[in-house]
């Protein structure tokens, strides 16, 4: 199993190009079952998560090709265009080995019904760092006319006649919920309301892309989105937006080396909140014309509160970075989590390189210390993974950090990115 080695104490200084985003990719490829004509994706980033889901439609029926690699200025990450053709749908399960393995292809539940009119769908079982229920969606299929049993762990969701147009308020805000029933309110009769919808991005892209397959869509990046379903959807040329976490993910390791990086290709308005925080905790941040410039010149990092929330809140998804960051400020920092209730995992590894954390309920309190000692660590899932990458960044000596398939999950090349800025990085093979 492969593992990464840090040795700390060096400023990033550079260019790190940011990656097409995971969380939009993954959705975007799904809507390929929409339609029977060639979807083609700009961006794709290189991942596990995403070729999972590649291998998750193919059993579908789904054909991919790779219509060649863009090298990505300073860093060897690459932008891939991809085409995807769903031109015959040969099978209307999702099996368990493969849904099992990511949450997200769940979500093929939605395209299927409303192109198929059935489905049969694993449940995804249970996730690390908290409950991920797929009763919201569920329910919102039900409100589309959908007749959905669960027997053995499958979903079983027919409509026989075709989905139909209906209003729809979701419990809790869910971006998988709102994707599922954004692509099947696509194809659905009539129109769909969704209310509470989320706000994110990356609902917002693949709005976008349905909207440029012919969908009707107004409202997206708003808690109330409006479908007017049509009888049949195109193909159509999209790019997958920059990924924010990533953004966000470098910008607090060129905050944490008191370093200087210009995130080439981040979109400064999808980091509302993020790029304040950054800028409270002594950074500055310039937007430029082709990215956004992290620097900090301050002699110390400022602690700074910060509770995560649903877009354009704190995401989750930087919550334990930003813990990562906080390790060295000088004073103490209270960090909430009201998304996941197991995503603190990441504490104890951060104890390990001599971090003081104290965790009551949801908050954990993070006092900053002046040092940081390098040790051996292991990731727990994908953003507690590059949190410890973060504090090795910052650490005294050699720190080795295990178990990084959860980083492949969702950084494309990481090292190869950090160690064009002057990082002491690289991964060390199995």
């Amino acid at each position: 199993m492969d593992r990464i080695r840090i040795v700390g104490g060096h400023r990033l200084n550079g260019e790190i190009s940011i990656s097409g985003a995971k969380n939009a990719a993954l959705p975007l490829i799904i809507a390929s079952l929409l339609t029977e004509e060639p979807l083609t994706l700009e961006n794709v980033p290189s991942l596990a998560d995403v070729e999972q889901l590649i291998r998750i439609l193919g059993n579908h029926g789904v054909d991919y090709a790779l219509h060649g690699r863009r090298k990505a200025h300073t860093s060897s990450s690459y932008a891939r265009v991809m085409r995807f053709e769903a031109r015959n749908i040969v099978n209307i399960i999702a099996p368990y080995d493969l849904v099992s393995r990511m949450r997200a292809g769940f979500w093929v539940i939605g395209p299927l019904l409303a192109r198929m009119g059935e489905a049969e769908i694993s449940l995804p079982g249970g996730c690390a760092i908290g409950t991920r229920p797929v009763d919201f969606i569920l329910d919102g299929l039900r409100a589309l006319g959908a007749v959905i049993t669960i027997e053995n762990g499958y979903v079983h969701a027919r409509a026989a006649k075709g989905l139909h147009g209906a209003s729809y308020h979701f419990p809790k805000i869910t971006v998988g919920g709102t994707h599922v029933l954004l692509m099947a309110a696509s194809l659905a009769k009539g129109e769909t309301v969704l209310h509470n919808a989320a706000q994110e991005p990356e609902v917002v892209n693949l709005a976008e892309c349905l909207t440029a397959m012919g969908a009707q869509i107004s409202g997206a990046g708003t808690r109330t989105i409006r479908i007017k379903g049509v009888e049949y959807l195109s193909g159509a040329q999209v790019k997958v937006i920059p990924d924010r976490i990533e953004a966000g993910t470098y910008a607090f390791a060129a905050a944490a080396t008191g370093g200087n990086v210009l995130l080439r290709g981040a979109n400064p308005n999808h980091l509302p909140i993020v790029l304040e925080k950054l800028q409270q905790a002594g950074a500055r941040v310039d937007w430029e014309e082709d990215g956004v410039r992290i620097r900090r010149e301050a002699p110390f990092i400022t602690p700074v509160d910060i509770e995560t929330a649903a877009y354009p809140g704190f995401p989750t998804d930087l919550q334990a970075q930003f813990m990562g960051l906080m390790t060295r400020a000088q004073g103490t920092a209270k960090i909430t989590e009201t998304i996941f209730e197991n995503r603190f995992m990441h504490v104890q590894e951060l104890a390990r390189l001599g971090a003081h954390i104290s965790l009551a309920g949801q908050t954990a309190e993070v006092e900053g210390v002046p040092l940081l000692q390098g040790a051996q660590v292991m990731a727990t899932d994908l953003r507690a993974s590059v949190s410890l990458v973060i504090a090795g960044l910052m650490a005294e000596g050699e720190t080795i950090v295990n178990r990084v398939y959860h980083l492949d999950r969702g950084f494309e090349r990481l090292e190869e990115k950090l160690a064009a800025c002057g990082a002491e990085i690289e991964r060390l093979r199995s």
